[in-house]
């Protein structure tokens, strides 16, 4: 719970609201019915577990109620909730629940917050809670199960949809490029045959509406890694696209530049109404302003400047309809104000998925404002287009490994503070630090080149290793136990932003040599060496045991990204005081339940350490 926000209604609050005074079948009552297929389909409610990594029976629960998918906050949830939910997705039982969106965020609303179930309710509308869509919560509270893998008996799943479908990449909501999850990896789909009809599948099954475009040759930028499916022939009433006939295809049969993208139909809410900008050199740009008030009350005011990034410049733009920020500005002296002068909107914290300002948490009606004055509102500068970084996971796998570093040859190092802090204390220049070192290859997959946020003129020389710094921290290392506690850390700030390779149509544009540019072209990517200064984490102080290891890029959210959640990489790491093993490398923002209990152990190992 979060008692110092205001969580105010979104457009899809009001649709909602309208939706269901003309269906009162959106308030269904509880069946007394034992049949399963019966009873999960009389509540006019369809369920899935989605997120990622998990197995099919774990997941974040999602809701669909008068066609709108949400989630469930974590408030007050218990194994008993999780007990009822299990068996509305046709399981006999939970065996454990999570929180903290262990399975990363949801999008959209949240249906239900301080669920209260006695666990033997035949359907989650018989549980006590706060009333459908009435929470105070955000995504990063959102709950999940993990349910026992045995089917209830003649369990009819016609109301439970499986999650095996993303958007990604796309400037709008309800685009994007198509990825479905199989075997717990995600892919894309090749566009052979891709039409309106498999797209409409795709978008119902994301809980929009029909499709308004099929889009072909990887218009929504190229995937990487498997292309899990190939002439996807649909009717377009299928519940999922894995439901539709379709082709799986080899590694010579499609390539991610025939990657198939939607564009969905959205109901119209008029969000973009209720926001604009002003001042600024272009639509793209400009101070931010919003709407506030009721009938007859209604005026334009400002947002202050505190806190305000890029995550709240990114729900901007898409209120906006302008795609992606740029820039999230906490001064605007320079552009004109006009005769908007009363800041009406303080404290703005977004997780950078909404759909609107006003569905993220913020300070309501009391407007506190650390530095006053219109020079010190927010502003915003929006583009179509966005980079988006991805690591490549396997390779971190393949090239980990420990070495003992003399501390004559780590003066650089701790002169760039690339050491853990027991290092300051050593007896330099001898003895040595233990450092677990790896290659990290970091691709752009985005729709536009990744830049420094910095220009030339303010990188910082380093005169010890001899480059410019165009980033200070430009991706973070950490080792945490299995419970997220963190043991050691790291950080790499971008000594070159370069392209060290590109796919074969691709040619380069920056080299750091000579003082040249730095970034990241799109289809290109960027190579850490793992024999570099800074290519670690100082393990030294690290004692014998299970661990996760931990890569985050572009942690600080210093430069706008299409996609922040493939930013994030873990890998399950075990240490045995002489050698480490790194293994199940992937990317997602965390482990599942099941995950953290799979662990490998030593003869002899109790809990976390080595006898």
């Amino acid at each position: 719970m979060r008692p110092v926000s205001v969580w105010q209604w979104s457009p899809w609050g009001l649709l909602l609201c309208l939706l269901c005074l003309l269906c009162s079948s959106c308030l269904g009552s509880p069946s007394p019915s034992t049949d399963p297929e019966k009873r999960v389909g009389s509540q006019g409610l369809r369920f899935r577990l989605a997120g990622f990594p998990r197995k099919p029976y774990e997941g974040r629960v999602e809701i669909q109620r008068a066609g709108e998918w949400g989630t469930i906050c974590d408030d007050d949830f218990t194994l008993q909730a999780a007990h009822v939910l299990c068996r509305e997705l046709g399981f006999t039982e939970a065996t454990g629940w999570t929180h903290s969106a262990k399975y990363g965020p949801g999008t959209g609303r949240i249906w239900l917050d301080n669920l209260s179930c006695s666990g033997t309710e035949q359907s989650v509308a018989e549980c006590a809670s706060r009333g459908w869509g009435n929470s105070d919560c955000t995504h990063d509270e959102d709950a999940g199960v993990i349910c026992k893998d045995q089917r209830l008996p003649g369990f009819s799943d016609s109301n439970v949809i499986e999650a095996r479908v993303r958007l990604k990449g796309g400037a709008h909501p309800g685009e994007g490029r198509v990825e479905v999850l199989k075997a717990s990896t995600w892919g894309t789909v090749c566009d052979r045959k891709w039409d309106l009809h498999a797209a409409s599948v795709v978008c119902r099954e994301l809980g929009f509406g029909s499709a308004r475009e099929a889009l072909s040759g990887a218009r929504m930028g190229q995937g990487m890694g498997a292309i899990h499916l190939s002439e996807v022939r649909c009717s377009g009433q299928e519940l999922s696209l894995w439901k539709c006939p379709h082709k799986n295809i080899t590694a010579e049969d499609c390539s991610h530049s025939q990657d198939a993208g939607v564009r969905c139909n959205l109901p119209y809410t008029g969000a973009e109404t209720r926001i604009r900008l002003s001042g600024g050199r272009s639509q793209h740009e400009g101070r931010v302003e919003v709407q506030i008030g009721g009938p007859g009350t209604l005026r334009w005011g400002l947002i202050c400047g505190d806190d305000w990034g890029t995550l709240e410049a990114m729900v901007a733009c898409r209120q906006l309809g302008l795609g992606y920020a740029n820039h999230g500005l906490q001064e605007t002296w320079y552009w004109d104000s006009g005769n908007i002068t009363e800041v009406v909107m303080s404290g703005v914290r977004c997780t950078g998925t909404e759909l609107t300002l006003d569905q993220c948490a913020h300070h309501g009606t009391h407007i506190t404002c650390k530095r006053t004055g219109t020079r010190f509102t927010a502003g915003v500068i929006c583009s179509e287009t966005a980079s988006d970084l991805l690591l490549h996971s396997a390779l971190v796998q393949e090239t980990a490994y420990i070495e003992d570093r003399p501390l004559h040859m780590l003066y650089c190092a701790a002169e760039e503070n690339c050491l853990a802090s027991s290092a300051r204390s050593a007896n330099w220049p001898y003895g040595h630090r233990r450092l677990l070192r790896f290659s990290s290859q970091i691709h752009n997959l985005g729709r536009a080149d990744f830049r420094p946020k910095a220009g030339r003129h303010s990188w910082v020389w380093h005169e010890c290793h001899g480059h410019y710094h165009s980033m200070d921290i430009f991706t973070h290392y950490d080792i945490l136990t299995p419970n997220g506690t963190k043991v050691a850390e790291g950080h790499k700030a971008s000594f070159c932003l370069e392209d060290t390779e590109c796919q074969e149509d691709v040619s380069k544009r920056y080299e750091c040599a000579n003082f040249g540019e730095q970034g990241i072209t799109v289809g290109c990517w960027d190579l850490y060496r793992h024999d570099i200064d800074c290519q670690w984490i100082d393990i030294t102080d690290v004692k014998p045991g299970n661990y996760i290891l931990q890569v985050v890029i572009n942690p600080n959210f210093e430069v706008a990204e299409s996609d922040f959640t493939n930013n994030a990489m873990k890998c399950n790491c075990k240490y045995d005081g002489h050698r480490i093993w790194v293994h199940n490398c992937h990317i997602g923002d965390a482990f599942s339940e099941e995950a953290n209990r799979r662990f490998e152990r030593y003869p002899g190992q109790t809990s976390n350490q080595i006898i």
